[in-house]
């Protein structure tokens, strides 16, 4: 773009073109010239469009400036760093400093949790006016909410990272404890009966969104999770050796795991619109898919409580391990648990299929020996 400028009708007023900010096309960029302590300046007026400047507005500026009732953006941006650094560590900006200090996993979803729960309420406060007695009076507003466990947890997870986060970084006085986190139980597993899974896998088969139903298929012949399978790109496939790369899993690094043969016709079926295997708007990555999976599983008559992706791995995850057919250690694998202790969170089902498999032994052992000699 020319860095050419041009005159306007008001004396030390002049524009040039510029790419319009967030637009097509040009606008023009007004700057004013002027003397002052016998040094010429010029100086940015603002923008057309962005900034809705016009040659008389840039005039009064200019004015302004040379009587040395404006401050030039300069001096703006220095005044106003220097009451930032005055102002007190309040957890409304501490939560302005941490969320945008660097690109954080999961961010989306903090950001809805400190909106919804942190702002209103402790967003006004320091860290050091929040007391175990503040702490605990916030979990059970949230719990009186009707939050989920889970949930409370999460936001107060969200307050306490905060919180050391301005510790570290000594940014301001911090309490030395805040009081208990709430318990959540972990140890949850989702199962479907056979009947269930076959009504399921009619609605997926009928339902609106086929793009959404193909990654629930996904979730539930390969127990990915659900962010791994929107970040699925189709570089991460491999048809030919028969596995999927999972990027920036759970864990933290890559991860392999098979690629069957059903698994590669449903994903083969996805048109190869963008990167990503299931893309968003504008061949993006897709972020929310929670309205059209509960669609599904009202479609399919599951329980209220079933979730849809995280529900599908646990199904999964619980069919291989009752068919007595697949150690924990496999499990683990296909999993991509980075210790064995979330996969003994099947271990039971193993065992009934050992135990099974032990009752078996004896009646066929019980059925080839003489009437008089059976066991038992």
């Amino acid at each position: 773009m020319s860095r050419k400028r041009f005159k306007t009708n008001y004396p030390g007023v002049f524009y040039r073109e510029v790419p319009r900010a967030g637009g097509n096309g040009t606008e023009k960029s007004y700057y004013v010239i002027f003397k002052r302590d016998g040094k010429v300046l010029e100086e940015k007026a603002g923008r057309q469009h962005a900034d809705n400047m016009t040659p008389a507005k840039a005039a009064k500026i200019r004015a302004a400036r040379i009587e040395g009732r404006r401050e030039s953006r300069q001096e703006v941006r220095q005044r106003r760093e220097r009451e930032r650094q005055t102002e007190p560590w309040t957890i409304d900006r501490l939560w302005e400093e941490y969320s945008g200090s660097r690109s954080l996993k999961g961010i989306v979803q903090d950001k809805n949790r400190f909106e919804k729960h942190l702002a209103e309420t402790v967003g006004d406060k320091q860290p050091k006016q929040i007391t175990p007695l503040e702490f605990d009076k916030l979990r059970q507003e949230l719990e009186a909410k009707g939050l989920a466990a889970a949930s409370v947890h999460h936001v107060m997870e969200l307050l306490r990272r905060l919180i050391n986060y301005a510790s570290k970084r000594g940014l301001c006085p911090t309490p030395s404890y805040l009081g208990e986190m709430p318990r959540v139980n972990n140890v949850r597993t989702e199962d479907l009966t056979p009947e269930q899974i076959g009504r399921l896998w009619n609605a997926l088969e009928e339902a609106e969104d086929q793009q959404v139903a193909a990654m629930m298929k996904l979730a539930l012949l390969t127990g990915m999770r659900r962010g791994e399978i929107l970040r699925l790109e189709w570089q991460d496939v491999n048809s030919e050796r028969g596995f999927i790369i999972l990027r920036d899993p759970k864990g933290g690094l890559n991860e392999t795991i098979p690629l069957n043969e059903q698994v590669w016709r449903i994903i083969a079926k996805q048109p190869r619109t963008s990167s990503y295997v299931f893309p968003g708007r504008n061949g993006g990555q897709r972020v929310d898919v929670r309205r059209q999976a509960n669609r599904i599983k009202e479609a399919a008559d599951l329980p209220k409580e079933f979730r849809p992706f995280h529900g599908l791995r646990h199904v999964f995850a619980s069919m291989l391990a009752s068919s007595g057919q697949v150690d924990l250690y496999i499990l683990q694998r296909l999993l991509t648990h980075k210790s064995p202790q979330p996969t003994q969170r099947y271990a039971h089902l193993r065992d009934e299929a050992l135990r099974r498999g032990s009752e078996l032994a004896s009646d066929l052992i019980s059925g080839v020996l003489p009437d008089q000699k059976r066991i038992g």
